[in-house]
């Protein structure tokens, strides 16, 4: 079902939902539907949607550690200890 189609006429519950993420994807006014004026089910599905889209913007991405995080890791692993007792000795062996 096309976008126009769907906003050219009261929609089931199943003819709304199945045109719903062409609605979202061409960034359609969902408030203009007549079916969400009359469906809470539908319009309370549309709000979720949106919170869950406006939320998602908000997730910053994931960055692995630049290769001098893990070059500075395994240079510490490697220094037996220092003059301030940091090393990789437990306590109490020598």
């Amino acid at each position: 079902m096309s976008v126009l189609r769907a906003m050219e006429k009261t929609m089931t519950c199943a003819e709304f939902q199945e045109a719903l993420p062409e609605m979202f994807e061409a960034h359609s006014d969902l408030s203009a539907q007549d079916h969400l004026k009359t469906c809470e089910n539908c319009a309370a599905l549309v709000r979720d949607l949106e919170y869950i889209a406006s939320q998602a913007k908000l997730l910053l991405p994931m960055h692995d550690p630049s290769p001098a995080v893990w070059d500075h890791i395994q240079q510490a692993l490697r220094t037996p200890g220092d003059s301030k007792g940091h090393g990789t000795q437990q306590p109490g062996r020598k």
